[in-house]
């Protein structure tokens, strides 16, 4: 059956009455301060009210229906990245994840955006979430980067004279349009090479697939290569979680409804995704659908079934031999996407693959948990703090001294080439997919090459 819509013990004229924030949750927060310091809009803010304690009292207070849901109430919900590190280091153990998820929900339905603004985030969600769209704009995008139009305009600051500050930022994170972005080449099934161990579906995800499908495709080849036999549905689409974390919670529920009959018909072992946004938002169908009555059920088994491809590939284990990546040791440093560490609980797992590949040696970055500031669509939205957080995390990642950065979000991965490329770094940054599939395959690393060189 499903679960009972949440409603406050009064009518508060700021919410409606469909799931406001959890007044039991957010009476469980004892206000000491322990998230502070793990907030990344508080350090580079510095306001209680962008902190996840003053987010709180904030809740409680349009809970009881003693401030109006207003601009600048709005405001510091915005500015939350949803990074999740608060309920990390929370002793009470709040679900903060749960309150900002409604009251997000609220300011869609109930907050009436400036204009400017409710166009620029409906041409986002009208768009990143669907990769046929997405393609439409890879012709233009690519005569843009071949023309040398690009380059020319971002030397200059003519960009920043006549675009709004989050089409600036949108325009700075575009990866570079290959010819593999225009296309999922790959058949419904997919053989294991040797011996099938298991039968797992594979979701390709919105942006990735389009932006960086050279890490569909190593996940593929090491998947197949360590006895999987897996399947690709046609008509999968986005997995819903760039919607879910900004609240738009109809969206989210059609998209993930539809991910569930893309897969509905096939018998597997485990349905693997790549990208740790999707992977929290996949494993959360259960709470999404638990109010349709058609779903409700179907969402929570379905939910069972997911795991972030490393964490599959850490319990059944690797059965193909690894090679040496070159001659002398790699130093790798890895990078924790914020819905893998703090959303899905996954830290030693990836650490544990890429410590098997012969000569490799991890290194640990300084701040480690802190967001990035990429956060699906915070650093278009929230431009001034993404890139404060991103120039901190790549300045963190350099220090280490590492031949290569290994990130497994493709969010973070478009936040860090942005900044690598700013602070004039050039580190190549790898899926760690990536580094298992040139392992597998004798495939030898250079210097100064990046991702998409090394596919080739």
């Amino acid at each position: 059956m499903p679960a009972a819509e949440k409603t406050t013990p009064n009518a508060s004229p700021a919410l409606d009455f469909k799931n406001p924030p959890d007044q039991k949750v957010i009476d469980a927060c004892v206000h000491c301060g322990f998230c502070l310091a793990t907030c990344p809009s508080y350090r580079v803010l510095g306001k209680e009210t962008d902190s996840p304690r003053g987010r709180i009292y904030l809740m409680n207070e349009l809970n009881q229906g003693e401030i109006p849901l207003s601009p600048s109430t709005v405001e510091h919900f915005d500015s939350c990245l949803g990074c999740l590190a608060c309920a990390t280091a929370c002793p009470a153990g709040v679900d903060y994840g749960e309150l900002i998820a409604a009251t997000r929900s609220q300011i869609e339905r109930n907050h009436p955006r400036p204009w400017v603004e409710k166009l620029f985030r409906q041409l986002l969600f009208s768009t990143f979430p669907y990769p046929r769209r997405l393609r439409w704009l890879l012709g233009p995008l690519a005569l843009y980067q071949r023309t040398g139009l690009q380059s020319l305009l971002r030397r200059s600051d003519l960009l920043e004279k006549l675009l709004p500050q989050p089409l600036v930022a949108m325009e700075s994170l575009a990866p570079e349009v290959t010819a593999d972005a225009f296309t999922d080449p790959w058949p419904e099934v997919i053989p294991a090479q040797g011996e099938t161990r298991y039968r797992v579906g594979m979701i390709l995800g919105c942006v990735q697939r389009v932006f960086l499908p050279e890490v569909n495709a190593a996940t593929i080849r090491v998947l197949t290569a360590n006895g999987c036999e897996v399947i690709i549905p046609k008509s999968q689409g986005c997995c819903g979680a760039l919607s879910q974390h900004q609240g738009q919670e109809e969206q989210a529920q059609d998209l993930a409804r539809q991910m569930m009959d893309a897969f509905a018909n096939e018998k597997l072992d485990a349905v693997l995704i790549n990208a740790s946004g999707c992977g929290h938002t996949l494993k959360e169908y259960g709470q999404i659908l638990a109010e349709d009555a058609d779903y409700c059920e179907r969402a929570q088994a379905f939910a069972n079934q997911v795991q972030d491809v490393q964490e599959f590939l850490d319990s059944v284990g690797l059965t193909t031999p690894l090679s040496p990546l070159q001659a002398e040791p790699l130093s790798v440093v890895y990078q924790d996407a914020c819905h893998m560490l703090h959303g899905q609980k996954i830290q030693e797992q990836p650490r544990r693959l890429l410590k098997q590949i012969p000569g490799l040696e991890l290194r640990e970055p300084a701040d480690a948990a802190l967001c990035c500031g990429s956060a699906g669509i915070y650093n278009i939205l929230q431009p001034e703090v993404g890139d404060e957080l991103g120039r901190q995390k790549v300045r963190n990642l350099c220090n280490t001294k590492a031949t290569v950065i290994a990130s497994a979000n493709v969010g973070c991965n478009m936040q860090l080439r942005k900044h690598l490329a700013l602070q004039q770094q050039e580190v190549p940054i790898l899926h760690p997919m990536q580094l298992l599939d040139f392992s597998i395959r004798s495939v030898a690393l250079s210097d100064g090459v990046s991702g998409h060189d090394l596919e080739q």
